[in-house]
């Protein structure tokens, strides 16, 4: 991965870093967002150094995917994988149509490298992104504060919305983790692993 991407020349300047993907490469869970939070900025490493980071690290060490505190800024992850539509962050804006697909190879890559059995879109933005490419939904219905803690089926992979980190009730972290744990980690999906193109 580039860790000098000039792609985007809005973003150049703007960024601190380019934050690439994180954790697990043999992970069955890929968790992603729209763009990085500030602190992910910082870090270089997805989700973490700031409120919504450390509140996803919560929901991943609840589920025992991490075994790091909240506030780790490189977590112990196993079974996750972490990444973003867009890799760099613009202070004063969210990304554009544009620097969504310039960014997308990275993001291809991360799918075809980890081939995980479900895809978390964390937030609207990154679930209408990902819906474009792997369901047969129309991306402009789906909504991640209506869909959140259930489940989309895709094309080879099957989707768990959770509403914006920014945006979640304690409420609302504890219905994802109970639904996870119940309907995701308490089914055998491990036995379809690397069925659905491993090797393409």
């Amino acid at each position: 991965m580039d860790e000098d991407c000039r792609n985007c020349s809005d973003l150049c300047d703007a960024r601190t870093n380019v934050v690439h993907g994180y954790g697990d490469v043999a992970a069955d869970f890929l968790f992603v967002g729209g763009r990085p939070g500030p602190g992910a900025d910082r870090t270089g490493v997805p989700f973490t150094g700031d409120d919504a980071g450390r509140r996803l690290q919560r929901i991943l060490g609840a589920l025992d995917l991490s075994a790091s505190p909240p506030d780790a800024d490189r977590p112990e992850l196993e079974g996750a994988y972490l990444t973003y539509l867009t890799r760099c962050r613009h202070p004063d804006r969210g990304p554009t149509d544009e620097e969504v697909a310039t960014c997308d190879p990275y993001l291809t890559a991360d799918l075809r490298m980890i081939n995980p059995e479900i895809i978390v879109p964390v937030g609207t933005r990154a679930l209408r992104g990902v819906a474009t490419e792997h369901t047969t939904r129309d991306p402009a219905e789906l909504d991640a504060a209506e869909q959140h803690a259930t489940t989309i089926r895709g094309r080879g992979f099957e989707l768990v919305p959770m509403r914006a980190l920014d945006d979640q009730t304690d409420a609302a972290t504890e219905a994802f983790v109970e639904y996870f744990a119940e309907s995701v980690l308490g089914r055998d999906y491990r036995q379809t692993k690397g069925r659905s193109g491993a090797h393409d």
